[in-house]
């Protein structure tokens, strides 16, 4: 017999009266059951009779027989794919709730998906809703379209970064870098003891070019329109997979309410309701929240200077060299461990908001709650990246008179890439984007796969022991599942979250990282197989419940489009050295001079450099004798625009601010009427699809007038 649900139960609970009752309030409302035991463990077998699945279509208005679009339904082996823990009416300290594998579509996903030799096929989508559920399938079959897209995103990436390679020896602002060996830079922090030529940072400088040059524009233009492209082709596909699937009409609150229903008739219906007190509460607490994720953001800063003080000081000569990449990539692993702990803290902390709002239903608290989580996730993984794009090397101040930390510990700079250029950073975010979104990919997703397996394992290998020969084909196979890692309302939640954090690291600050969607890409080939892998080898069955959209998932997808066109904006012109170049060439270049239109662009970036560098005087050093070599140096430069002797911000700043804002409203107006475009130029649901359904409620209106009444009392004409 095929059973949907086991009940597992400890031998010491028997003859507890909660459970006769509990079996016996089953068999009233017509689910049928089965109890076998073994040494340890006693097993109910739970299965609804068809009198559920009556009831369930009446109330939802389905037809009980063949209707003039079946031929839309796919096949399922799974009478109701739809959860029903709440019809069961199952109280957790009965114990454990097994959702029972059908073997038949089990073993289909196991020879066919859930495998590495798969990893370049075609998801069977109708299949695994088939086992799963429809939300389940749409998860895999949103994830595979994400990755389908990925493709021309990645390839686009790549190209951009190796374009770099074209100028990492050809570029004129590199060229002058290596050879400006009498240019002295002021030193950094304090404790650098030396003036350093500038030509030192040769290598850095041929570096940063590999991923900040003139494609990087095109490039953020290009993501922009690829988010929102994405969304809408998804929406198509959505709309004719759930029209396969016969969903098109569906109504999740229906659905809701004839559960609650079938689970007890007398019912009463919970109505809407908001409560302006609660709304305040949430608000000033989820703000209280967002502020510890920022104040996290400043303990990573104070973390980065003083390691930047240790290593400074530090008796080994290669990190006193190294300092600002030392302080770059502890500052990485250190944010990536204070996300690991956040997280946790994060999800109890939106499930306790949550649960104070008081939710009507239980999809509704379901997108409350990933909201409240998501808006906590997304501060606690881009705060320190908001930090270093657009906060790092900014409030210095300048030699001589530099910003301290509590009055004693000078605050960072840049890495020594961004010596010579503006006010940026380009080199650090693209270091700690690299090695964050490294980490996460590399190891989340081993610790996605070993920490079931293992579990698994050790459940299996202590059973093994301790148990017995089972003669019972029906009993073994209800405690294989047993053995089986168990699962929660945040097993597939999970899966979500971590997916649209790999999207907002993609998009929203890839201007600094081009190579991100091809690093998602090659990670989404492997994060498939391993859901699959555990959902079907490692896992029990989710309970299977009915979707027919991605749900709020689908409002935050729109949500991170939105903050990559302000991030990239402001990536490319605070950051990056695009406006900077572009003034020079445009304002200051010595090409503006020569009336030859043949001159090279890359001519007229000549003497940029000197040009990007501000003069200070030695002299005005508080303690200038403890610098090597300062008896012999008036003047260092060092990456800024003002003019001594006060040191006050120079016009060509306050010029290049201007330019700046008025390019990030420009960019944003542009890209965002791109993506307004593109959404509109993309139909959300096909004409195919919309024809389909209009010619369904037609021909369902027809059977209705032809067979719904005595055709004496139907009248033409």
């Amino acid at each position: 017999e095929q059973w949907e649900y086991v009940l597992v139960a400890h031998h010491h609970t028997q003859g507890d009266p909660r459970q006769e009752q509990f079996l016996e309030e089953l068999r009233r409302k017509g689910f049928r059951t089965k109890r076998i035991q073994d040494q340890k463990r006693v097993f109910f077998g739970i299965r609804a009779d068809n009198s559920i699945f009556d009831l369930y279509r009446t109330l939802l208005l389905e037809p009980e027989g063949p209707a003039p679009h079946a031929e839309l339904a796919a096949p399922t082996p799974i009478p109701v794919t739809t959860s029903r823990e709440r019809a069961l009416g199952w109280d957790p300290g009965m114990g454990a709730l097994i959702s029972c594998h059908p073997s038949q579509g089990e073993g289909h996903l196991k020879k066919t998906w859930a495998g590495w030799r798969h990893m370049f096929r075609k998801q069977p989508v109708d299949e695994i809703r088939n086992y799963f559920g429809e939300k389940v399938a749409l998860y895999f079959a949103w994830l595979g379209w994400y990755n389908y897209m990925l493709v021309p995103a990645a390839l686009t990436g790549l190209l951009v970064f190796l374009s770099g390679f074209s100028l990492f020896d050809a570029s004129q602002i590199s060229k002058e870098i290596c050879e400006a060996h009498d240019i002295l830079m002021c030193p950094l922090g304090d404790y650098s003891r030396r003036y350093q030529r500038l030509s030192e940072t040769c290598t850095f400088a041929k570096l940063t070019h590999l991923f900040d040059n003139d494609g990087t524009v095109v490039f953020a233009i290009f993501m922009a329109l690829w988010a929102t492209v994405f969304l809408e082709i998804w929406k198509r596909q959505r709309a004719r997979v759930v029209l396969h699937w016969d969903l098109y009409t569906w109504d999740e609150d229906q659905e809701e309410m004839a559960l609650q229903l079938i689970n007890c008739p007398d019912y009463k219906l919970r109505p809407h309701q908001h409560s302006y007190l609660r709304s305040t509460v949430i608000l000033i607490l989820s703000l209280i929240m967002i502020c510890l994720m920022i104040g996290m953001a400043h303990i990573l800063v104070v973390y980065r200077v003083l390691a930047s003080a240790l290593f400074s000081s530090s008796a080994l000569p290669f990190l006193e060299d190294q300092v600002t990449t030392a302080v770059v990539v502890t500052g990485a692993l250190v944010h990536y461990v204070t996300i690991s702990i956040m997280t946790k803290i994060n999800k109890y902390v939106a499930l306790k908001l949550c649960d104070f709002e008081m939710p009507r239903t239980h999809s509704e608290r379901e997108s409350r709650f990933t909201i409240r989580f998501f808006t906590l996730q997304f501060f606690t993984h881009f705060s320190s990246l908001i930090y270093i794009a657009f906060i790092l090397g900014r409030i210095n101040g300048h030699p001589g008179k530099s910003t301290r930390l509590a009055g004693l510990w000078k605050l960072e700079e840049c890495h020594l890439s961004s010596c010579m250029v503006d006010l940026g950073c380009m080199m650090d975010l693209f270091v700690q984007m690299a090695i964050i979104m490294g980490l996460k990919q590399t190891l989340s997703n081993c610790a996605e796969y070993l920490v079931p397996w293992v579990t698994h394992k050790f459940r299996s290998l202590r059973a093994s022991k301790a148990g017995h020969l089972l003669r019972d084909p029906e009993l073994r196979d209800w405690r294989r599942n047993y053995l089986l890692n168990s699962v929660n309302i945040f097993s597939l939640f999970d899966e979500f979250m971590e997916m649209m954090i790999q999207y907002g690291f993609t998009t929203i600050f890839v201007a600094a990282f081009p190579l991100a969607p091809l690093l998602a890409l090659f990670s989404n080939l492997v994060e498939i197989r391993l859901d699959a892998i555990k959902m079907v080898w490692l896992q029990r069955r989710l309970v299977p419940r009915k979707a027919k959209d991605i749900g709020t998932w689908l409002q935050v997808l729109e949500t991170i489009g939105v903050l990559a066109v302000i991030a990239n904006g402001l990536v490319i012109a605070f950051t990056s050295e695009f406006i900077p170049r572009m003034v020079y060439k445009y304002r200051y270049s010595p090409c503006l001079k020569e009336a030859n239109s043949t001159v090279r662009d890359d001519c007229c970036l000549k003497g940029y450099v000197n040009h990007s560098l501000s003069v200070f005087h030695t002299k005005d050093f508080q303690d200038p004798d403890r610098i090597e070599g300062s008896e012999n140096v008036t003047l260092c430069r060092y990456r800024d625009y003002r003019n001594p002797p006060d040191y006050n911000f120079s016009e060509q700043f306050w010029f290049l601010l201007a330019i700046r804002l008025a390019f990030v409203i420009l960019f944003e107006h542009v890209a965002l009427c791109i993506k307004l475009i593109a959404a509109w130029f993309v139909p959300d649901v096909p004409q195919s699809v919309k024809n389909k359904v209009l010619e369904v409620k037609y021909q369902r209106l027809r059977e209705k007038m032809w067979y719904g009444s005595p055709r004496s009392t139907i009248t033409l004409g």
